[in-house]
């Protein structure tokens, strides 16, 4: 398994894990944006990846952006983490998550950030087991455009 930052030519990839990941959530229909728009985030630095390669298949991937609490200070937040139902439970998961700790860290980040679905047990131990505090008492507020 090969572990790397992501490239533009990768986006393609990227952006069917989000399918998958948006499929598992039940919200396959909710992306609505295609692989060339991806291209250009990307480039724009919108946002970062790290990937997990199988023999030049992208199986995973985590991507994440900077952001900035204004208690903390500059925060990353862990827009997506997927790994294919087929590469699950081989330590991926934790290979990639270890990898955007490190990059976080050294881009100056005091704290990262992430959402996970409340009946998403599978996760919610995983994010446990990694030291993880899952709050439950904030609520998402959001506005589509």
């Amino acid at each position: 398994m090969n572990y790397r930052k992501a490239k533009k030519e990768d986006m393609s990839a990227v952006h069917h894990l989000v399918q998958v990941l948006a499929d598992y959530e039940k919200e396959g229909d909710a992306v609505n944006v295609d692989p060339k728009y991806y291209e250009r985030c990307f480039e724009e630095k919108v946002f970062q990846v790290i990937v997990a390669e199988d023999q030049e298949r992208i199986v995973g991937m985590v991507l994440y952006y900077m952001n900035f609490s204004t208690w903390k200070g500059k925060m990353m937040y862990l827009e997506d983490f997927v790994v294919l139902p087929e590469y699950r439970n081989q330590g991926v998961g934790s290979k990639l998550w270890e990898m955007w700790l490190k990059d976080s860290k050294a881009q100056g980040a005091k704290m990262v950030k992430w959402q996970v679905l409340d009946w998403n047990a599978e996760a919610i131990k995983f994010y446990e087991r990694q030291g993880a505090t899952i709050e439950k008492q904030w609520w998402n507020g959001k506005i589509i455009f």
